[in-house]
């Protein structure tokens, strides 16, 4: 029962940028340009799908702007009949520039790919120079009169997920709509459930900062939920393909830049509607082989989510379906494991027993429970001063639940000692692995971001603010890292200071070690912390 009005067009395989969710570092293998749609075969097939009810057409890529005849193909497209939109989503690098032309050719609609809104961290997430030239676009486009112009952020845990307030505050005084996207599945993207932040966790992060946040309404077919604060000009939309999928309302259709005609985006079955045109077939006949391909179209994402109990052969067909077989089969033994658990506690003489414990080797100092639950050796009492440790001296996680949020801070910071010459090639930005202070400043950001999972009994934080800077000492030829973390919560955010610190002084030893191994990590230290029940901290 579902009505198709809404056709995507990609114009080209090729792209501008190596984004690393979507594309595996060493690219992947085109077709031969023969094999491409032409522009006029574009327009035929366009025709065709207007003519049978489709109001809406998107190009799409690759990158489209990059095609050489883009603009000619949109003004094509303008003159179909019954059509009332034409829309493109482009990463913006070559937007500024084209936009006039393209608006004057009757574009109707933008959405703009951007995952982040830091230039350091822009180059290691598409492998490629361009925030600048992006954030140009956008503002182009706001300029011509593009209301409201879309900004797509995929969001990826570890990554860019403590941005979702800046982009929030980006629809301040622009008028954009900022539509953060699930995490999803794709060959080569090595996409797992773990890097996944699903619509209601950024909703309660953002409700945290904006707790009036408007929900609007919809239309039916619509793939966002949108929301807006108030007194903002723009608004932000959850893109929710995994958590919550919107496939009963799908009203969608691909044809691929090699002519192929995608029912699904998570589908492998293809039909070639190039190959049918080239070889003569009438209007009637393409009509009949696309509504028998929409009518194989499955209930959701190409039948995928329907798990098997038994684990799928394989294939390089099937690889995005057995990777979700042994995600989801991971999540229900987990599921089991947390039920076992709780069983455990219950009969367990020492009171709690850790599930995990279980499965690791004993080490001086540290309980050890047998795979069959037998008995299990206590250390001695530990220090009452000591909050890691429970009554029995075992390890434990504190518990922060009667504690009140309040903002806290730290400040970390950490010294890298090169020697003259490495020194003089990372000032000079010499090194073969590139540029060694950008790097380590990213990684310093994602080494506080990821604190909770390096640190066993750290709490999993929401991070406000992640700042590391570093800078150059002459005098001791030395790299000089400071780092400082922001939370608003019931525990501090020392330990993620001291992460960070300390990732980004181990991405300048690993980057600088070709040129020497007479390398000094020191200094690593806490600086100053805010917040608390034991108040604020300076070293002197």
């Amino acid at each position: 029962g579902r009505q198709h009005n809404y056709l995507r067009i990609s114009l080209t395989e090729k792209c501008n940028l190596r984004c690393q969710y979507c594309m595996p570092e060493e690219g992947v293998p085109l077709t031969p340009k023969s094999e491409l749609l032409t522009a006029k075969e574009i327009l035929t097939l366009a025709r065709l799908f207007v003519k049978e009810g489709v109001e809406k057409i998107r190009l799409t890529g690759g990158e489209p702007l990059i095609r050489p005849d883009v603009v000619d193909i949109v003004g094509q497209l303008t003159k179909l009949e019954g059509l009332k939109t034409i829309a493109v989503t482009t990463n913006g690098i070559n937007l500024a520039r084209l936009l006039p032309r393209l608006k004057e050719a009757g574009l109707n609609a933008i959405n703009i790919s951007l995952d982040t809104l830091v230039p350091a961290k822009f180059e290691f997430i598409v492998r490629r120079k361009g925030f600048h030239k992006v954030i140009e676009g956008i503002h182009k486009a706001t300029e011509l009169g593009y209301h409201p112009v879309k900004v797509n952020c995929v969001v990826m845990r570890g990554f860019n997920e403590d941005e979702l307030l800046g982009f929030v505050d980006f629809t301040k005084d622009l008028p954009l709509d900022v539509r953060f996207i699930e995490y999803m599945p794709f060959d080569g993207n090595k996409w797992n459930f773990k890097k996944m932040v699903s619509y209601k966790e950024m909703l309660d992060t953002i409700k945290q900062r904006w707790p009036d946040l408007e929900k609007l309404p919809c239309e039916t077919s619509s793939t966002a939920k949108s929301y807006k604060v108030p007194h903002f000009q723009g608004q932000i939309s959850f893109i929710t393909s995994m958590s919550e999928h919107f496939c009963g309302s799908c009203n969608r259709l691909r044809i691929t830049a090699d002519g192929n005609l995608k029912v699904c985006l998570f589908g492998n079955s293809e039909v070639s509607l190039r190959d049918h045109l080239r070889s003569g077939a009438s209007e009637e006949e393409l009509v009949q082989i696309i509504g028998e391909a929409v009518g194989r179209k499955k209930k959701q994402h190409a039948g995928m989510f329907v798990v098997p109990e038994k684990k799928p052969a394989m294939t390089r067909e099937n690889n995005v379906e057995v990777l979700l077989w042994e995600a989801l089969t991971c999540q229900k033994e987990r599921r089991k494991s947390f039920l076992n658990e709780a069983e455990l506690r219950k009969a367990s003489p020492v009171g709690q027993v850790s599930v995990d414990c279980q499965f690791k080797e004993a080490s001086p100092g540290s309980e050890f429970c047998t795979r069959d639950l037998g008995s299990c050796t206590k250390v001695p009492r530990a220090s009452d001063n000591l909050t890691h440790t429970d009554e029995e001296g075992r390890a434990t996680m504190v518990d922060v639940g009667g504690k009140p949020d309040s903002r806290r801070s730290a400040v970390a910071g950490a010294v890298v000692r090169l020697g003259e010459k490495a020194f003089g090639m990372v000032r000079q930005n010499q090194m073969k692995k590139g540029d060694v202070l950008a790097v380590a400043q990213i990684a310093g950001i994602q080494g506080a971001k990821l604190t909770s999972q390096l640190i066993p009994l750290c709490h999993n934080i929401p991070l406000n603010h992640v700042e590391v800077s570093l800078s150059l000492d002459e005098t001791r030829y030395a790299v000089v890292i400071r780092s400082s973390c922001q939370t608003w919560g019931r525990t501090g955010v020392e330990m993620e200071a001291l992460t960070a610190a300390s990732l980004a002084a181990l991405t300048v030893y690993d980057m600088c070690k070709a040129v020497t191994h007479d390398i000094v990590i020191e200094e690593v230290k806490l600086l100053s912390k805010t917040g608390g029940q034991r108040g604020d901290f300076s070293r002197v």
